[in-house]
């Protein structure tokens, strides 16, 4: 239907007119109105502007291609003006090549092209009464004052149609459509029209004439400066307000104003701002509960038994450790890893198990709410059916739809882009080079191995001399932790790095199949970008969670990885407090980067547009110049700060029982982040195209994939990689008979029992240590806890009783934490219903009025039109029997 409407309005789909049929635009001269937003009759306003270098002027391009260029942008704008659109043209203040062309809709296109794009108009006012919540007191002190920014009125809306303009809300006509939906159609008939025609095949739109270079830019207007209020009476000033009120650093506590960004900025920008500033409030109650673990880690660390153990000269002192890689390395004492152990403890406590399954249970709670949160906001906004209605489809698309097929629900022809086959090939070569490139993400990861083990020979042999050493550096400087620092480094920088490849990767591979409408490509790039971010995000963690030190042999008989490098050994305490390293500067880093990336970039680059053109010339400038010098938004729009978000929660969520200060630092990064993209936005691009959202798109599905992983992982890291397990079987069944010594349960001699013995007899040649043994000790403790028989057993070096206890408990806690966990989750999810009543009460009441204003009058005008025909067909009859009767 909405293929056939365009075919009908738009008359471009025909012939590329003639030379002399083409209309040109109206040039003007700029009259130093800084602030106007009107074509210079100070009637009509700028809903668009084209920005285009005189092909006269330019001397990088053939003549003959200047030529072509120029016959393009000429038809292209007979056509706009064909359509209905006023075009006036301005020669820049600054740089005389640059030609500027203002684009108005009148009333006409604009009435028509809403029906079209089934764009939701007002009919009345919002007559239902709204009880106000019990925290409205303490929300209103962090709210922006009503008395700046007022409410926006609400009001029951329908898709517009023409011919029932008498029903809707009109009180002005120059009001009616808001900046923003009138930049919207505007940029609905830029992306529609016609310029070109070659073999049958038609070429149209303005991304494709922004591509080739025919035009430099295409945008709507801010409607004022941000730093003052507009010298014209009729402009609101709405920029300046949403920089004073919204993006200053000093609204950092307040809340956001959502209502007034959606009307400037549009649904799109406004749903995002909207859930990260629900993310963030959530994140709230997240870091308080993981700032309260953390305290208790620190408060119980010191009354730490098996840290005081590893730290006791007596104890942890007269322990000898097998070296920990064949030759190079030497025999070293336990207590040289006090200060790692007394760290560990802040972060290996119960109060880490409490708050991965409060963070299991909270993440439920954020989905559930934002679900409630995003239904009012597809109802306040007019989005709720907006995928059914008025999406079209993307110009890419259309372009290409050249096979013919049969439509088997209305049994006729349509015109697609591909066949079934065509789809098949596309379809299989995306899947092929999305797994392609994720192995080259797996390589890369694979090569950070290799550093670790290759480079952790060199360490052990410069860091550590002699066991009896007593250097203070060696309390802080072990091999594992300039291993472990050093590899956290560079897997950073390849993950910058191929962020950059893959982006670039996503794109073309999406671009290649063709979605049809916009909210199709978003989501297939979200998808496709979530994927190779994941694995390259989060692989090295989850190697060291989950694979580090669990594969190592053990001192006689080690593991070698690729035939030649020896597996890595966590720490005595595990490889948690190495995967709360990697997290911190991965985390660290990327939010230094993307705000060096999205923030400092652009400045400098306005910085030096603004500073070149004060040089050149130090006249009044129009407002469509002044926004021609700010950075343009990008295909993408919000896409990329989606990304860092989701990416973000994937840490707090997937990690959590690790790093319990996660939410904190996403915390303060998200209030950070929210005033920077603000200030971003309204000071340093141009004004975004407003679009529709009724959502979140493919991230929604994303987050609930997250939230359930995040269980596992948590449970698994808990299990397998923290050492709360080994020390809760001690405690309850290995420090009391029949295998313990004590009278009651402790966690004394935890250390003791828990490393295993190994003789130093019993080394092979090709793992001996070359440096001499010291002392009469014949035997060696494991580093890492794999409980097996000592030496002189009759199973020695098997696993002993204790492992198998571990291991039980270990699977039972996963099995158990797992399901408790998710009977939660399922209880919330079912008690929290996705939309509050409020809301289905306003639905229904808009479908109501609907249904009264617009369908009744139908039915009334025909009832009263089939009166009329049913009088004359009395009368006629009535005179047939008079006539008759005569």
């Amino acid at each position: 239907l909405v293929l056939e409407l365009n075919q009908m309005i738009i008359p471009t789909y025909g012939t590329v007119p003639d030379q002399q049929n083409l209309h040109t635009p109206e040039w003007v001269e700029f009259d130093d109105k800084t602030d106007s937003l009107f074509f210079k009759d100070g009637q009509r306003r700028i809903d668009f502007v084209l920005v285009y270098e005189d092909e006269s002027k330019k001397m990088t391009h053939k003549r003959s291609d200047r030529k072509k260029q120029k016959r393009k942008r000429q038809v292209y704008e007979s056509n706009l003006i064909n359509n209905g659109l006023h075009l006036e043209a301005t020669r820049s203040v600054l740089d005389e090549k640059l030609i500027f062309v203002k684009v108005h809709a009148p009333w006409e296109v604009l009435c028509t092209y809403a029906e079209v794009m089934h764009i939701k108009l007002p009919l009345q006012h919002n007559d239902l009464k709204t009880r106000d919540s019990a925290f409205n007191w303490f929300s209103r002190l962090f709210r922006v004052d009503e008395n700046i920014i007022k409410p926006e009125q609400e009001f029951f809306t329908a898709p517009f149609q023409k011919e029932h303009l008498s029903n809707f809300y009109i009180q002005d006509k120059d009001t009616f459509f808001n900046p923003a939906t009138r930049s919207r159609i505007v940029h609905f008939i830029l992306s529609r029209v016609e310029y070109a025609a070659k073999n049958n095949v038609k070429k149209f739109g303005i991304n494709k004439l922004l591509d080739t270079g025919i035009y430099k830019a295409a945008f709507p207007l801010h409607d004022s400066s941000f730093r003052h209020l507009s010298t014209d009476p009729n402009c609101p000033s709405e920029r300046h307000l949403l920089y004073r009120e919204w993006a200053h650093p000093k609204n950092i506590f307040k809340l956001q104003p959502l209502d007034f960004i959606r009307k400037y900025y549009g649904e799109k920008i406004g749903i995002y701002f909207a859930w990260l500033g629900f993310y963030t409030n959530m994140l709230t109650v997240a870091a308080v509960v993981g700032v309260g673990c953390f305290l208790y880690g620190c408060l119980t660390k010191e009354n730490c038994t098996w840290s005081q153990e590893v730290c006791d000269p007596n104890i942890g002192g007269n322990i000898i450790m097998c070296p920990q890689c064949d030759k190079v390395c030497t025999y070293w004492n336990l207590n040289i890893t006090c200060e790692s152990s007394k760290k560990l403890c802040i972060f290996d406590s119960y109060g880490t198990l409490v708050f991965a399954v409060f963070m299991g249970i909270w993440v439920t709670f954020f989905l559930e709410f934002w679900k409630r949160r995003q239904a009012e906001l597809e109802y306040e906004w007019d989005t709720v059916e907006f995928l059914e209605q008025e999406e079209q489809v993307r110009p890419e698309y259309e372009a290409r739809c050249t096979h013919v097929v049969m439509n088997e629900i209305t049994q006729e022809e349509e015109h697609v882009p591909y066949t079934a086959c065509g789809k098949c090939v596309r379809m299989t070569f995306c899947t092929s080079a999305i797994f392609f490139w994720i192995l080259l993400i797996i390589a890369s990861v694979v090569g950070i191995i290799v550093y670790r083990l290759s480079v952790f020979l060199v360490f052990s042999a410069k860091l550590s001399k002699h066991i009896s050493g007593t250097e203070a550096i060696r309390k802080y400087l072990t091999p594992q932790t300039a291993t472990s620092v050093t590899a956290s480094l560079i897997s950073f920088v390849v993950i910058m790095i191929l962020n950059i490849i893959y982006e670039k990767v996503a794109i073309l591979i999406t671009d290649f199949e063709l979605p049809r409408t916009q909210t199709d490509y978003e989501n297939s790039l979200t998808t496709k970008m979530f994927l190779f971010q994941f694995v390259n995000y989060y692989s090295s963690c989850f190697y060291i969670a989950f694979f580090k030190g669990k594969f190592v042999g053990h001192p006689g008989s080690p593991v070698y990885w690729l035939g030649k490098y020896r597996n890595e050994e966590c720490d005595p305490g595990g490889c948690l407090l190495e995967l709360t390293t990697q997290l911190a500067i991965i985390v660290g880093g990327k939010a230094i980067w993307n705000n060096i990336q999205e923030v400092l970039l652009p400045l400098v680059k306005n910085l030096i547009g603004r500073y070149s053109a004060a040089a050149r010339s130090e006249k009044v400038v129009a407002r469509w110049e002044h926004d021609y010098l700010l950075q343009p938004i990008g295909k993408l729009g919000l896409f990329y700060e989606y990304l860092e978000m989701v990416i973000q929660f994937g840490f707090v969520t997937l990690f959590v029982a690790s790093f319990p200060l996660a939410p904190l630092l996403a915390l303060i990064n998200n209030m950070l982040e929210i005033r920077l993209d603000a200030w971003k936005l309204t000071t340093q691009f141009r004004r975004m195209v407003p679009q529709k959202a009724q959502d979140i798109g493919a991230w929604q599905p994303i987050l609930q994939g997250i939230a359930i992983l995040a269980v596992v992982t948590n449970a698994m890291i808990i299990a397998f990689t923290s050492d709360m397990i080994p020390r809760l079987v001690y405690y309850w069944s290995f420090s009391v008979p029949p295998y313990g010594s004590h009278s009651s349960h402790t966690m004394e001699g935890y250390i003791n029992s828990s490393l295993s013995v190994f003789s130093i007899s019993d080394f092979k040649n090709a793992s001996k240590p070359l440096s001499p043994w010291f002392g009469n000790q014949m035997t060696c403790r494991q580093v890492y806890r794999d409980l097996r028989y000592p030496p002189g057993h009759q199973h020695q070096y098997e696993h002993n009783i204790y492992y198998w206890h571990v291991m039980a408990a270990k699977l039972a806690f996963i099995i158990v934490m797992e399901h408790v966990i998710y009977f939660v989750k399922f209880i919330i999810s079912y008690v929290i219903p996705d939309v509050s009543q409020k809301t289905k009460s306003k639905v229904k009441r808009e479908q109501y009025l609907t249904q009264k204003l617009l369908h009744e009058n139908d039915l009334k005008g025909v009832k009263k039109t089939m009166g009329k025909i049913s009088d004359k067909i009395i009368k006629g009859s009535d005179s047939t029997f008079q006539h008759k009767d005569e």
